[in-house]
């Protein structure tokens, strides 16, 4: 089955246009990703087993909750801090980071309303600023 796409992957690529929506993105991306886990099983598989684990539960109900004795202790705060920064690094390549041309544009839009905003509120302190003069001046 994956011969097959492999096949079909060269003709849409020569085809294909570069994705301009971010949902249009997430969803060639994951079109792109293998359907198997790298343990080599299939989420059918998991599916199973986590049938088979919910039957067992189920013979359990009314029995007290296990203890931690038996299981292992958490983690070290070094590996902890570890684990942290491969998740990040993780999750950091999920993320659809935007063109040279979109962070330009963008970049451009901030700075305008920030310079709108600063202006806005000089002119109201000047008017506030006035009218109290006026006022109790």
């Amino acid at each position: 089955m994956s011969e097959g796409r492999e096949q079909d992957q060269p003709e849409e690529r020569e085809g294909a246009v570069r994705p301009s929506t971010a949902a249009a993105r997430r969803e060639r991306r994951a079109s792109s990703r293998p359907a198997a886990r790298k343990d080599g099983s299939s989420a059918e598989s998991k599916k199973s087993v986590a049938k088979s684990d919910s039957s067992d539960e189920d013979a359990k109900k009314g029995r007290p909750t296990k203890t931690r004795e038996g299981q292992e202790k958490r983690p070290s705060l070094i590996g902890r801090f570890f684990r942290y920064i491969r998740e990040v690094i993780g999750e950091l390549r999920k993320v659809i980071w935007p063109t040279r041309k979109q962070l330009v544009t963008y970049t451009g839009v901030v700075l305008v309303f920030v310079v709108f905003m600063v202006a806005l509120v000089w002119a109201l302190d000047l008017g506030f600023g006035a009218a109290v003069f006026e006022l109790f001046g």
